[in-house]
């Protein structure tokens, strides 16, 4: 079976103050094979990229609404007269609110969501014909 990956690269701005942030390369990362995740690669003064996976679900929802609770919690906002979708990540290494430009990840999720529509998420890991081939036996 053919798997698609849906990736974009995005500046994001990491919140330090109400008064400051600063950029963020990340790049966005979506794969048929994994329907229902979608994995942010921070790419941050360390060597190594700083990865995140979350339910594509609470992304999207998240762009209208405020989504999630807990270590990943996602809402739409204003800055400066600009739209964005605000993430606010903890961790056990620690807590980041990151903003990210709301045309072009609502663009990406866009994306992923003609790849595999919501609703199919299911028919892409195979599930349904594992079942069947399993109670035919």
């Amino acid at each position: 079976m053919q798997h698609t990956v849906v990736e974009r690269e995005l500046e994001l701005r990491l919140i330090l103050s109400p008064e400051r942030s600063i950029p963020v390369p990340a790049r966005l990362g979506y794969r048929s094979d994994d329907p229902y995740a979608v994995h942010i690669a921070f790419h941050t003064t360390s060597e190594q990229p700083v990865n995140w996976t979350f339910s594509r679900g609470l992304l999207v929802e998240g762009v209208f609404r405020p989504s999630g609770q807990g270590d990943v919690r996602v809402w739409p906002a204003k800055v400066e007269g600009r739209s964005v979708v605000v993430m606010a990540l903890s961790s056990p290494d620690g807590d980041a609110l990151l903003q990210a430009p709301a045309a072009q990840l609502s663009a990406w999720l866009e994306r992923t969501l003609r790849v595999v529509p919501p609703g199919s998420e299911g028919g892409q890991l195979g599930l349904d014909k594992a079942l069947d081939q399993l109670l035919a036996q």
